[in-house]
């Protein structure tokens, strides 16, 4: 065992980078680890994802232990999506409090920082279940606080062993978990992460295969579709991560607003906001040296990135737009799929974010959209609860707008709020009661593959079969996608509602949705039922009614 006293800002860095490679060996387990049997377990991807975002962070000479953590805690803020990924986030600001003003970190102070990471941890979440990832962080961080310790390996070893005990115990606390035969993804994940630390901390490779696995990457840009001829149509996105220099400006009263002014005369789809002492940046623009110029007035560059538009303009969104003068109110949808993309922006959404199950999108992506859409108050519609943590986390770093989050879960809550949407009164209050209003009453429900043996709400599920249900109660399952989705209709409870609309996935036949429909129409006359082609992943038809 490696004799560690202390931890310094390399070595905490260096901790961060080992945590992330060893959840990447281990993140298609942690996904799997999904208590409900469709295949959209994403925890895994989210939390890697999220402490990629401090693990990006690289070491700066002579800094102290506590402005790299906060630097790292930065990242992984941005980054965070998924409910454990924002968990993670929120426990790495809070250590990162703890930390504040240290050079290094003996036991006793890493000990003391990782409890207070436990408390802005629960704070972040409204309503904390104890079984999952919260469970697991707390009372390690009890334990491993009430020993005392020789250098800073014996407390993460002690820290790691109650982590495991307790992950053992979460499904007698969480009775969905020991139905479902799993333990808690999340606290899964952050186990993986602290065994990636701890092998860091021992100069050893963390156990287990040695493929890592990393999120997919973009297609090579064709570098032919800008040749000598071309003529520079989109300008090129510019993107930079600018640090703040107490010798230039005031860091703590810097107002970001007097780049974004600048950016206004030189470009657009602009972003610009202030987090700590680093400016995010992006613009759209034809000369971005005079970005680059006009920026380092304020600081030093920490990344820069610089794309010309023309390679990739044929896979921008062609779903969403932003604005270029500000407005009083917009709208930002979550949508996946894009005939739902397409449908939420002609329903009346600003913007939309590419996201759903499976595949949440970050607090960074939400800020930019945010941004992106210039109002004075803007509502969020997550469409998913694995992402209103996420959008929340966004609404509360975001300075420019009234941001407010409506706490849609499904698309059908989505488009009740849209189909509802009135932006004419002029307190955004009543705006956004109507929209909570709006989506009551509303049932969505869906039809997936079954991805494991279970039994569930009456049903004997195997691998391989149709399933369909409401949120997490299984009311129909057959071979058949046809039969699965019309016993469903029958399943559900139709007073009072008088329309159905049907969305067709990636993997559904248009003569089959039509079936579903008659059978709609013949079980419920008067209803009216309409088919959208979503092509969304996962869900093979997805039923909203009203």
């Amino acid at each position: 065992m490696m004799d560690r006293a202390y931890i310094d800002s390399a070595l905490l860095l260096e901790m961060i980078r080992g945590g992330a490679e060893n959840l990447g060996r281990h993140c298609d387990e942690v996904n799997d680890l999904n208590v409900f049997p469709i295949p959209d377990g994403d925890t895994g991807s989210n939390m890697l994802l999220t402490i990629t975002g401090g693990g990006r962070i690289t070491p700066y000479d002579e800094e102290g232990v506590g402005d790299a953590s906060r630097r790292a805690a930065d990242g992984m803020l941005l980054s965070a999506r998924g409910n454990s990924g924002v968990i993670l986030s929120q426990f790495a600001d809070g250590i990162a409090d703890g930390l504040s003003g240290l050079e290094t970190a003996d036991p006793a102070q890493t000990a003391e920082a990782f409890c207070r990471g436990v408390e802005r941890a629960y704070s972040s979440v409204m309503e904390p279940v104890e079984g999952t990832i919260l469970t697991v962080v707390r009372e390690a961080s009890e334990y491993a606080a009430s020993r005392k310790h020789a250098d800073i390996t014996e407390y993460l070893s002690d820290f790691l062993q109650q982590a495991k005990k307790t992950l053992e115990n979460t499904p007698e606390m969480l009775p969905v978990l020991k139905k479902a035969g799993v333990v808690d993804s999340g606290g899964a994940g952050l186990i993986y992460i602290i065994e990636g630390m701890n092998a860091v901390l021992n100069g050893k490779e963390p156990s287990g295969a040695a493929d890592t696995h990393t999120p997919a990457q973009p297609a090579e840009l064709d570098l032919d579709a800008f040749g000598v001829d071309s003529v520079l149509e989109y300008g090129y996105c510019t993107e930079l991560l600018l640090r703040l220099q107490s010798a230039k400006v005031d860091v703590d009263s810097f107002d970001e607003n007097v780049i974004k002014q600048f950016l206004h005369t030189v470009g657009d789809s602009i972003v610009c906001f202030k987090n700590g002492s680093i400016v995010k940046l992006h613009v759209h623009t034809k000369t971005p040296y005079l970005v680059l110029e006009f920026c380092q007035r304020f600081g030093e560059y920490l990344t820069v990135k610089i794309e010309n538009m023309s390679l990739q303009h044929n896979n921008l969104p062609k779903d969403s737009h932003g604005r270029t003068e500000r407005g009083k109110y917009a709208v930002i949808a979550v949508a996946s799929g894009e005939g739902i993309k397409q449908t939420f922006s002609d329903m009346g959404a600003d913007r939309i974010v590419d996201g759903g199950q499976s595949m949440n999108p970050s607090a960074d992506d939400f800020i930019e959209a945010i941004d992106a859409v210039n109002a004075d108050t803007v509502f969020v519609l997550p469409n998913n609860p694995n992402v209103i943590l996420a959008a929340k986390q966004a609404a509360k770093l975001y300075r420019g707008s009234d941001v407010r989050v409506i706490e849609t879960k499904t698309i059908g809550d989505c488009y009740a709020v849209l189909t509802m949407l009135d932006l004419d009164p002029s307190d955004p209050d009543e705006i956004e009661a109507a929209m909570n209003e709006s989506m009551r009453g509303v049932i969505t429900a869906a039809v997936s593959r079954c991805s494991r043996d279970a039994d569930m709400d009456g049903f004997s599920l195997h691998d391989g079969q149709y399933i369909g249900f409401i949120g997490k109660h299984i009311c129909s399952a057959d071979n058949d996608r046809r039969d699965t989705a019309c016993m469903l209709v029958d399943s559900v409870d139709f007073e009072d509602r008088q329309i159905c609309i049907i969305v067709r996935g990636k993997d559904s036949f248009a003569d089959e949705a039509e079936e579903i429909a008659s059978h709609v129409r013949k079980t419920h006359r008067g209803c009216e039922v309409y088919v959208i082609d979503g092509g969304q992943e996962i869900y093979s038809y997805i039923l909203i009614i009203e």
